[in-house]
């Protein structure tokens, strides 16, 4: 039997595994910071601190938006996201004022 010929290498697919390395770095470290993000919101609201709870939700507002931008979320899911937040909040500042 003849002997194999050593397999080249595919330089285009040796690039792509590098790209795909850095975008899934970056992708894991927003999707982190988007949990993080969320949950401080929500431990503002089981706080009963309104002011607090404002000041996060606008963070994270901003958060999810730049991550939607980003292609990280797709629209349908951030808009989601920050509906369910907002709503929270607002639950918690009717709550003070009735």
């Amino acid at each position: 039997m003849a002997a194999k010929a050593a397999v080249k290498k595919n330089l285009s697919a040796i690039k792509r595994v590098r790209q795909a390395e850095k975008k899934n770095l970056s992708n894991r470290m927003a999707r982190t910071r988007l949990k993080s993000v969320t949950k401080a919101v929500e431990t503002a609201i089981k706080g009963n601190n309104r002011e607090d709870s404002e000041k996060t939700l606008k963070i994270a507002i901003k958060t999810i938006s730049s991550a939607n931008s980003k292609g990280i979320l797709h629209k349908n899911n951030s808009a989601r996201k920050i509906s369910k937040l907002t709503k929270k909040v607002n639950t918690l500042s009717k709550a003070e004022t009735g």
